[in-house]
């Protein structure tokens, strides 16, 4: 199943716009991982496991694996995704952009590799540096478009023909990048009339949505202002409110709690 359609059709059967992100850090795991070599797969499946059920999607970073060495334990994981929880896609999180031959092998690292559904990349350098994840009709490519770092507004609030870049990122993206189907754009939860501006460009396209839980997003105002005519169009991903909500030997229980509760309050404004 192409990405969008699998994305579109756990919407609908997990009634969920819920993405759990994936960033292990071992200082914050439970003792019980403490000596255990593997501790990186062991807790993320753990997580997975427990929280597949409110999930749309699942978010790894690549980087908190990458700086553990742990490539190996992303590589299964997403495996452990496909086998054990057939049909909830797996986004890559790697904000890739380079040129030439470079961004064909970032495609195969995500697409070969890891055998992500889809893949988050950085636009900064021109179609050239996302086409070859564009040519990959089947897998999505989540394009930064408004981020929810503090200074995200440095570059992508420049007024560029009386509008900001990132209404042109929006634009571009939505009308001539997209010719299969196969773009999102990466929105941030704490800028709620920006996700607004969006949506209005980009029509049902789906939108990634970092930056609830601890980086303060509002639910209400995300759902509100950016939900597609239908309900859904949604992508809202939470990270460390939901690994960490307990670093006890409930921490999985405790994770599904807050996946849960992130479900229900989303829907309340559906």
């Amino acid at each position: 199943m192409r990405f969008m359609q699998a994305l579109k059709h756990r919407w609908t059967t997990s009634d969920s716009l819920v993405c759990v992100g994936l960033d292990p850090e071992p200082g914050k795991f439970p003792v019980r991982f403490a000596d255990d070599p593997d501790a990186v797969f062991g807790f993320c499946r753990a997580i997975v496991d427990a929280t597949a059920e409110y999930a749309c999607a699942f978010k790894p970073q690549i980087a908190h694996f990458a700086a553990l060495g742990a490539e190996d334990a992303l590589e299964r994981l997403v495996a452990h995704v496909h086998q054990v929880h057939p049909g909830i896609p797996v986004i890559l999180d790697s904000k890739r952009g380079d040129i030439g031959s470079t961004a064909q092998h970032y495609a195969t690292e995500a697409f070969v590799r890891y055998a992500a559904d889809a893949v988050t990349a950085n636009p900064y350098l021109g179609r050239d540096s996302v086409q070859p994840f564009l040519d990959h009709a089947d897998r999505g490519v989540v394009i930064l478009c408004r981020t929810s770092n503090p200074g995200a507004g440095d570059l992508q609030d420049l007024v560029v023909d009386g509008r900001p870049l990132y209404q042109h990122v929006a634009q571009k993206v939505a009308g001539e990048w997209n010719g299969n189907g196969n773009c999102a754009l990466v929105v941030g939860a704490t800028w709620p009339a920006q996700l607004r501006e969006v949506r209005a460009i980009v029509g049902d396209m789906p939108l990634l949505v970092p930056g609830v839980g601890a980086q303060g997003g509002d639910v209400e105002a995300v759902v509100t202002n950016a939900k597609s005519a239908d309900g859904t169009g949604l992508v809202i991903s939470s990270s460390r409110a939901i690994l960490y909500a307990s670093s006890g030997d409930d921490f999985a229980e405790a994770a599904a709690g807050a996946a849960r509760e992130l479900r229900d309050a989303i829907n309340c404004w559906r």
